[in-house]
């Protein structure tokens, strides 16, 4: 069954743009961009599809709020994920952690927007991954693990610092840290130094 058979044909195209807008921009639209979008003269035809969207369970609306639109927590498409930080420097991101300030902040995304399922998001700072689409500002969503394969982008603990680059891995336990930016020198792992891999890249966001 399609998850939105229960909707109108208008109806699940305007879900689908709600989607497509938070996959793109990092946010929900506006109530007046979904009346642009499908030609409605006024922004109460486009309020009125996503009250009846949001009846039948498909989306959450929040008063009050410009971009007060939002996937429900409850559906198995939604992930409610953690903004934990800053993927260039800070503590270890692990199970126990401390989460920091920017913790308090969550953000629901659709699970199709991933290739794999994270289990939170970093802000990046810096424009080392630039080649792999990775930006300064965007928000990686990465899956906690301690295993990586050659040249999947993964986050990194080195010493006290956080980053994420590509992993190459040489023989005889040998790892460098590969940056996506000519501009930037790859990071050879010294026998002795504190290293270890926090998680591997799903995907991004950008705008949020």
């Amino acid at each position: 069954m399609h998850p939105a058979d229960d909707l109108t044909d208008r109806q699940r195209a305007i879900l689908d743009f709600v989607r497509e807008r938070i996959a793109v921009d990092g946010l929900p639209p506006t109530w007046a961009e979904i009346a642009r979008a499908f030609g409605f003269r006024q922004t109460r035809a486009a309020q009125k599809h996503l009250q009846a969207i949001a009846a039948k369970g498909h989306l959450e609306l929040l008063p009050g709020k410009a971009r007060g639109i939002r996937l429900p927590e409850g559906r198995p498409d939604a992930l409610r994920l953690p903004v934990l930080g800053r993927v260039a420097a800070g503590a270890p991101i692990g199970a126990d952690a401390p989460l920091g300030d920017d913790a308090i902040r969550h953000l629901v995304l659709d699970r199709a927007l991933f290739a794999a399922r994270p289990d939170y998001l970093l802000r990046v700072r810096g424009d080392s991954m630039r080649d792999d689409g990775i930006l300064d500002g965007d928000l990686v969503a990465i899956q906690r693990t301690a295993s990586a394969r050659d040249g999947q982008a993964v986050v990194a603990r080195l010493d006290d610092e956080i980053t994420i680059k590509r992993l190459q891995l040489h023989g005889r336990g040998q790892v460098r840290l590969l940056p996506r930016n000519p501009a930037h020198a790859p990071i050879d792992v010294q026998p002795g130094q504190d290293f270890a891999i926090e998680g591997v890249f799903c995907g991004l966001v950008r705008g949020a």
